[in-house]
């Protein structure tokens, strides 16, 4: 059909908008007292939060951190650093057999109409109340009681209009979770879950934690594996706490790099940290707050992993063991954990504040890209960067518009990055020698990026001399 007027046809853009990676995402892995959650995750997912309430309302929350290790991070991350979001994973399973203990029928005093129960008590059609001696049949629920949890307790109280109104005493049995179940080998076959983030939620974290288990050997190992290539691909940093019991790991300075050693504890997508914090009478993991910090530094560099997290304020003021005993190191001290590769804790000018730029694989890793951590952590963040920019080019026709395109692109973004001084230089090139044509032909095309994080500022040295020639000059005048 001939067309006769004036028409208007639109060509795609030649250059591309970057999908900029997230940075500073912690996946945080282990148990919670989701038994008491108002709207409890599944078990073993990947569950994103942006809120302590929010957090609380789909897993639980306790005080009982040693228990709950969950609940230190929630807390950490969201009160005290303000960061946001998280990923967790719960692996404490309520309806499962093997994580739950039977607990008998007992009598128990009925106080200001309610009976209080632990934390661990599991509302479900296992709790049973009855009148006291435990004859006749059961009282029903939200009819003659109602069950809810607060703080950490579970408690059953008695209704106004229910036939126990009055009872002195009820006669109970439950079921309860055993948090101590969730053992580091649980653990470490849940870590398959940071596969699922991606698809499920959209998000890829950079992070991996788990507090209270990552001074395992096998756990370490996995959480390595994993940061390694997430997908496959996405590079994140494994958060490792170094062991502070006796007997099990370094109650002294000197004795953290042997322990760093003897775990294995060497990688370059490992985070080392040692000994724990402690604020007021809550004591955490270093990883955990580590990982707040880390991501409230990101968060002030507009989601841009280039600064170190090292010498900046930690929400502690102390560093422990896991006995309770104060850890006080000296600048000299704090300095020789850095040297082997540990990230510690330093209170010596303005407050504790985190001490360290390096990676565990430092220092038999002598390649700034791997042993530092803010270099390797953009070298990460950029390459998740091009892979979520130019998915979308997969399977395209290969032709030198499509080259184009991608070098444009990628150029126009590391020039933005050079003009924040987010790096001191990057450029994309597409070279010949490295595009050989047997690799055209299979579809292969290799966009080489050259990048230079700045390092971190860690020493600063300045030189003294006395000058004679202002003494004369002086004087003579």
């Amino acid at each position: 059909m001939a067309q006769h007027g004036v028409y208007v046809y639109e060509k795609a853009t030649s250059v591309g908008v970057p999908a900029v990676a997230e940075s500073g995402i912690p996946f945080v892995i282990g148990a919670a007292p989701i038994q008491s959650a108002a709207n409890p995750a599944k078990i073993g997912d990947p569950v994103l939060c942006t809120s302590f309430e929010e957090a609380e309302a789909k897993l639980g929350y306790s005080e009982n951190w040693k228990d709950y290790n969950l609940c230190e991070f929630m807390f950490s991350h969201f009160k005290l650093y303000g960061s946001q979001p998280v990923i967790f994973v719960n692996l404490l399973d309520p309806t499962a057999t093997a994580m739950t203990e039977v607990v008998a029928a007992v009598d128990m005093d009925v106080v200001d109409r309610k009976v209080e129960l632990p934390m661990e008590a599991i509302n479900d059609t296992t709790l049973v109340v009855k009148a006291a001696g435990g004859s006749g049949s059961a009282y029903e629920k939200d009819v003659d009681y109602a069950v809810y949890y607060s703080g950490d307790k579970c408690y059953v109280e008695v209704l106004a209009d229910g036939s126990a109104y009055d009872a002195k005493s009820l006669n109970i049995a439950y079921h309860k979770v055993k948090p101590d179940l969730v053992t580091t080998g649980t653990v470490a076959l849940g870590m398959e879950a940071i596969e699922r983030c991606l698809g499920g939620l959209g998000v890829v974290p950079d992070l991996i934690c788990a507090p209270g288990y990552s001074h395992d050997t096998t756990v370490a190992a996995v959480m390595a594996g994993k940061a390694a290539g997430i997908n496959g691909m996405f590079k994140a940093k494994a958060l490792i706490d170094l062991s502070t019991k006796e007997g099990d790991g370094a109650t002294d300075y000197s004795e953290v790099n042997s322990v760093k050693n003897a775990k294995n504890i060497t990688d370059v997508n490992q985070i080392a940290c040692w000994p724990m914090l402690k604020l007021g009478d809550r004591v955490f993991h270093m990883s955990t707050q580590l990982a707040g910090l880390m991501a409230s530094v990101d968060t002030g560099n507009a989601g841009c992993p280039y600064e170190s997290p090292s010498n900046k304020r930690l929400q502690a003021d102390s560093m422990v063991l896991d006995s309770g005993e104060e850890v006080d190191l000296t600048h000299a001290q704090a300095n020789i954990l850095n040297a082997a590769g540990v990230v510690t804790g330093l209170n010596f000018m303005g407050g504790l504040v985190a001490w360290g730029n390096y990676n565990a694989c430092y220092p038999a890793n002598s390649d700034v890209k791997d042993f530092m951590i803010p270099i390797s952590r953009m070298f990460g963040w950029v390459g998740k960067t091009l892979i979520k920019t130019f998915w979308g080019k997969l399977d395209k026709p290969m032709n030198r518009r499509l080259i184009d395109t991608v070098i444009d692109t990628c150029n126009i973004w590391l020039n933005g990055l050079v003009g924040n001084e987010y790096v001191l230089g990057a450029r994309a090139e597409f070279r010949e020698s490295e595009n050989p044509l047997t690799d055209l032909m299979a579809g292969i095309i290799r966009i080489h990026i050259y990048i230079t994080p700045p390092s971190p500022a860690q020493e600063i040295d300045f030189l003294l001399e006395y000058d004679v020639e202002y003494l004369t000059s002086a004087l003579q005048g």
